[in-house]
């Protein structure tokens, strides 16, 4: 099965009307190679971290996508994890603006995770039940919105917080590609379910 570039939401500008192409009758299951090559498509890079999880490393987070859980209750998750640390007594204004972006958004729900180190980060997270199978455009669609969601929010959470030296790193992938193999145990701690 081939990703139909014409089901990749486009949220600004004019789309091109291209032929229309067959569609699936039915509902497809998901998997990390449908996940690969839309990934491929929107030219994003990304690896595969040690639990097996994709992951598409930026300078300031990496975004997971992983699939959870046995038959009807298998689950895609898309994780990011945010990499700008925060101290303890930042925590208020965190959860402020996290409570923030929440209200105003459908996903990711964002939420603070304090490290061993009293470090305090951002993760954002949206799942999907995909169970025996979902609508191919109906999952395409809502992947890239969540991607572009995350990417929002770290812009978003950058003026909010007064951040903004570092505003133009948000958008731009990481080009080491190691990043996120390092940084993938401590997701894989924190997304075991």
């Amino acid at each position: 099965m081939s990703i139909d570039p014409s089901s990749i939401p486009n949220f600004g500008g004019q789309q091109p009307k291209p032929e229309q192409p067959k569609k699936p009758t039915r509902p497809v299951l998901p998997d990390q190679e449908l996940v690969k090559r839309l990934l491929d498509q929107m030219k994003l890079k990304y690896v595969v971290d040690k639990e097996g999880d994709l992951v598409a490393p930026w300078e300031k987070f990496r975004t997971y996508f992983m699939f959870r859980g046995e038959e009807q209750q298998r689950v895609f998750s898309v994780r990011t994890f945010y990499d700008r640390p925060h101290g303890v007594e930042d925590i208020p204004r965190l959860l402020e603006t996290a409570n923030e972006w929440n209200r105003r958004t459908l996903w990711p729900k964002i939420y603070t995770h304090t490290h061993d180190d009293g470090t305090v980060r951002f993760i954002g997270e949206v799942q999907m039940i995909i169970g025996t199978g979902v609508w191919l455009d109906h999952f395409l669609a809502s992947a890239v919105s969540w991607i572009r969601a995350s990417i929002e929010f770290d812009k978003w959470a950058v003026e909010q917080l007064g951040l903004a030296k570092d505003a133009d790193s948000a958008v731009r992938p990481d080009d080491s590609g190691g990043e996120a193999g390092e940084a993938g145990g401590e997701a894989g701690e924190n997304n075991g379910q």
